[in-house]
């Protein structure tokens, strides 16, 4: 039995299937979700649960901010066995019109993090599972839920300085439709391991079309946004199931 030192558990106790958020705190709207819930584990920002989801076992995990430290968190549930992962996140929007409170299913993501330089050359793709855009795409609609479908780009920056300033309206160019901070990471991570994997997001803003990209106006904690989150732990819960 592998003991797990970031997740601060042993590997049995990671389930096949398991949805992992960034916020330890959204745990508990996940345990709304499910049955026969069984807290497992809490160590810095990484906090484990399991339960039941339409009979189903599935873990949920949480990762913290940023490549690296959620990188070590989806390396583990690898290591533990697990066949299929889903982030349900948060991102700002990118596109023209694309603002707090869509939300977007990704079908693979631009690689600037710093983690996955680190493990494959910059040619690998990050790329989500097909099987799961398709069942995120029909627990969208299923639930009445209006989703868009994209390119996520996940960058290690969230405030950007004078010195070098902001590449995001170059990926808007480039058709990205929203930005975050862990979303390639996983999918290179899953595609190292053979593991399905796939996010969903809640945007909660868009950086450039804030006061011209200032932060001063941004706010991830309006309604809106509450019920974006909510939404895409309803996709991913599906989509880990289906």
């Amino acid at each position: 039995m592998a003991f797990l030192p970031i997740l601060k558990t042993d590997a049995d106790n990671i389930p096949e299937r398991v949805l992992v958020v960034g916020d330890p705190n959204r745990l508990e709207r996940v345990a709304g979700h499910l049955t026969d819930v069984q807290y497992i584990s809490a160590n810095r920002e990484y906090h484990s649960l399991r339960g039941y989801f339409q009979g189903q076992e599935i873990g949920a995990i949480s990762h913290g901010v940023g490549s690296a430290g959620a990188g070590a968190c989806f390396e583990e549930i690898c290591r533990s066995g697990a066949s299929r992962i889903v982030r349900a996140g948060s991102a700002g929007g990118l596109q023209p019109g694309m603002g707090a409170g869509e939300v977007v299913i990704a079908r693979a993501a631009v690689r600037e993090d710093g983690l996955s330089p680190k493990l494959v050359p910059p040619g690998y793709p990050a790329i989500a599972t097909p099987d799961l855009v398709i069942a995120m795409r029909a627990a969208a609609a299923d639930l009445g839920i209006a989703a868009h479908e994209g390119l996520l780009l996940t960058s290690d920056m969230f405030y950007p300085h004078d010195v070098l300033g902001s590449d995001l309206p170059l990926w808007q160019r480039a058709g990205v439709t929203a930005v975050e901070m862990e979303v390639a990471t996983l999918f290179v991570v899953c595609g190292l391991h053979g593991v399905e994997s796939g996010a969903v997001v809640a945007l909660d803003g868009n950086p450039l079309e804030q006061d011209e990209g200032s932060m001063d106006t941004y706010d991830p904690h309006q309604e809106a946004v509450k019920t974006a989150v909510e939404n895409t732990l309803r996709i991913a819960l599906a989509a880990l199931v289906s």
